[in-house]
């Protein structure tokens, strides 16, 4: 898999960006990188990074979060320590990026910095089961409203459209479709397909699947999802 020293995750409210920047970062540091991840997330304080601060301490990556992560407290406050993902090219970062405009804001203040060294991927992750990502038309709107609040745009796609733990092999494939569509309609490369461990043992012989979420990472909750639409 081609890295880039900083990935950016973004996307919808409950596409599913936490889960996949974990996995990613674990990734990485099991390939014996450096790696340090960022909870940019100020919107939304319910699944944060920070709730898989055990396994990522355990895998040597680095964590920055908000003082008040975890807690009762919501201030949209990010620690200074959020550039060192920025000024320290040694390492691989990450940053997961709070849900839709307003989290992007973050973002915002490290665009031109991460514009210079341009080393970066930008990745748009897609769950075309969330109901303002249904169609093609929507999630494109979506993602210009992140790219406008971020200053930076978006440079891939990754589709981990799924119905949380009551996803199969078939409602997995049945979106592949649509992530085609999608790629094809912003220009955006489908960087990445991504499943539950046990759905991509059922698919393993497919090469879509470049990147497993491991199972205990993975419970999203299946309410407010629906079917998929295939028009656009």
């Amino acid at each position: 898999m081609n890295h880039k020293r900083l990935t950016l995750f973004a996307g919808h409210y409950g596409s599913g960006k936490t889960n996949i920047a974990v996995n990613y970062a674990l990734l990485l540091a099991s390939e014996g990188k450096r790696v340090c991840i960022a909870d940019l997330d100020i919107v939304n304080p319910y699944f944060r990074t920070k709730d898989s601060e055990g396994e990522l301490v355990a895998a040597g990556v680095h964590l920055v979060s908000p003082a008040y992560a975890n807690s009762n407290v919501d201030l949209p406050a990010l620690p200074a320590e959020s550039y060192r993902l920025i000024q320290d090219r040694s390492t691989y970062g990450i940053m997961d990026i709070g849900g839709d405009d307003r989290g992007a804001y973050a973002l915002g203040r490290y665009a031109e910095a991460i514009r210079e060294e341009n080393n970066y991927r930008m990745a748009f992750v897609l769950n075309c089961y969330r109901p303002l990502t249904a169609t093609v038309e929507d999630a494109i709107g979506i993602m210009r409203e992140i790219e406008a609040a971020a200053g930076l745009k978006f440079t891939c796609i990754v589709n981990n459209s799924n119905l949380g733990p009551e996803t199969t092999p078939e409602t997995l494939l049945a979106t592949q479709d649509f992530a085609s569509r999608l790629s094809r309609e912003t220009g955006l490369e489908i960087w990445l397909y991504t499943a539950e461990e046990r759905v991509a043992e059922e698919i393993s012989g497919l090469p879509v699947l470049p990147l497993r979420l491991q199972s205990k990472f993975f419970d999203l909750p299946s309410s407010g999802l629906h079917g998929l639409n295939g028009g656009s």
